[in-house]
């Protein structure tokens, strides 16, 4: 069995409460060794944790997500940190900037953002960087505060390949879901083939961002497998190949051993 490790993935979402047993077993089923729960708000942050102490390969990062930003407050930046003590907490985040939705005002996106970057370097945790219509400020944001001292994750990375270069500059890894596996998506592909093979990881970003042929409908992590194959095809490499190198990717990056 192919060995996989899904990066970014929220198996605690409500979209999952009638079957969460059966989707985590066919992850299992799939190969999936290891995944990152993603707890971004003050809801999701102690439903990860709860998952993450469950079951001994599922791991957490937490953070606060932008669209949330507007409700952060100065105690949930210390509860982050607290939590970052635990032994299952690879990560900060999921934390960036999204200029898609109008939930949060860009000034306190941005002020959240270097807020938990900060934080992030204080307590050695790489981040997992979520954005959405906001590549400059991302990566100007990320150069000004020496976010190359803790590295970590483009999630689900949509932007162009001088872009995905700026981002390995700073320490990066390129994480790529379901979108690369549609027919019509060229940049992804493109990027792919040209970001160094010991820094790409793989992700579902379940219950969103389903893979082809099951676009439009739930993701769930066992799905990764189709991500692992478009990976190979564009790479020349075999599934196993790409599942192993995914995973010690995967491993350096988030620190276990």
């Amino acid at each position: 069995m192919t060995l996989l490790f899904d990066t970014h993935t929220h198996l605690d979402s409500y979209q999952f409460d009638e079957d969460r047993d059966e989707v985590i077993q066919r992850a299992k089923d799939a190969g999936i060794h290891m995944l990152v729960n993603i707890g971004f708000n003050r809801e999701t942050i102690p439903t990860t944790m709860a998952l993450a102490e469950k079951y001994d390969f599922i791991y957490a990062a937490v953070g606060w997500h932008p669209v949330d930003s507007i409700d952060m407050q100065p105690e949930d930046l210390d509860w982050i940190e607290r939590l970052c003590v635990h032994e299952k907490v690879v990560a900060i985040g999921e934390i960036g900037l999204d200029y898609h939705w109008d939930t949060s005002p860009k000034d306190v996106q941005q002020r959240v953002f270097r807020e938990q970057i900060r934080l992030a370097r204080k307590v050695g945790k790489p981040i997992v960087i979520h954005n959405r219509d906001a590549h400059e400020d991302i990566i100007r944001i990320l150069r000004e505060e020496n976010a190359a001292e803790v590295g970590g994750v483009m999630h689900c990375f949509s932007g162009s390949p001088e872009t995905a270069k700026q981002c390995l500059d700073m320490n990066f890894y390129i994480s790529f879901g379901g979108p690369v596996t549609f027919k019509n998506a060229r940049v992804p592909k493109e990027v792919l083939k040209q970001v160094p093979l010991d820094r790409i990881l793989i992700e579902t970003d379940a219950p969103y961002l389903s893979p082809h042929p099951f676009r439009g409908k739930r993701n769930e992590s066992a799905y990764v497998s189709l991500v692992a194959e478009t990976a190979a095809e564009l790479l020349g490499k075999t599934v196993e190949e790409i599942g192993a190198i995914t995973t010690e990717n995967g491993k350096r990056c988030f620190r276990i051993v």
